[in-house]
């Protein structure tokens, strides 16, 4: 039996399907079952056709819903090949020998050069500087015109090496003239008075009184 029915045309009295509103024979209206009609419209065959095909897009959207796959709703198991993670916590390709003092980098090592440090002594400071006859300290002393009295320095602390200035504050009353290295010195006296001697070893320097005395 056929879904939709067939009606039969009034005017041609011939059979066509009952979606049709019109004869497609002699395009004649149909009303109801098949009066003839020119110009009113068939409602009900509409309502029809409309239901029906409404009842297709249903059954069609219902089928769709129940047959397609949910998209992540399903819960999958593990397939047997998964690689589990070790109980003891180790990583892949570790052994139990493996420790983080063998994984962990070397130290890093300073390139930086040690301060230089210099290797040159300090210069050491004169501390005293002393004139001395046969040994003695002497600050002054008295000669006769025409004597010569040798005398020597001595600089503490001993060993340093320094320029050593004689001097007379007066030629005409004696006269001073030191050896090569200054370390002595010859004291000759000229005209009786009263003079000083001094010796200049760097900023030090030491003085000596000299009286000079008429010749006996």
């Amino acid at each position: 039996m056929s879904i939709i029915s067939e009606v039969k045309c009034a005017r041609c009295d011939r059979k066509y399907s009952g979606v049709r509103s019109r004869c497609p024979y002699c395009g004649a209206r149909r009303i109801g079952r098949g009066k003839y009609s020119e110009e009113e419209d068939n409602t009900k065959g509409k309502m029809l056709v409309g239901v029906l095909i409404m009842a297709v897009l249903v059954v069609a959207a219902g089928v769709l819903l129940f047959t397609t796959p949910a998209q992540g709703g399903e819960d999958t198991e593990p397939s047997g090949d998964i690689e589990t993670s070790s109980p003891t916590g180790l990583l892949p390709g570790e052994d139990d020998s493996t420790t983080i003092e063998d994984t962990a980098p070397p130290p890093s090592v300073s390139t930086t050069p040690p301060p230089s440090v210099s290797t040159t002594p300090p210069t050491p400071t004169i501390e005293t500087v002393t004139i001395r006859y046969s040994g003695s300290v002497r600050t002054e002393f008295t000669a006769r015109v025409g004597e010569r009295v040798p005398l020597s320095v001595r600089i503490d602390p001993l060993g340093i090496e320094a320029e050593i200035i004689w001097a007379s504050s007066n030629r005409n009353v004696f006269e001073v003239v030191p050896n090569i290295d200054g370390t002595q010195a010859t004291v000759t006296a000229i005209a009786i008075g009263t003079e000083t001697l001094t010796v200049t070893v760097g900023d030090v320097t030491a003085e000596c009184i000299v009286r000079v005395r008429a010749p006996r």
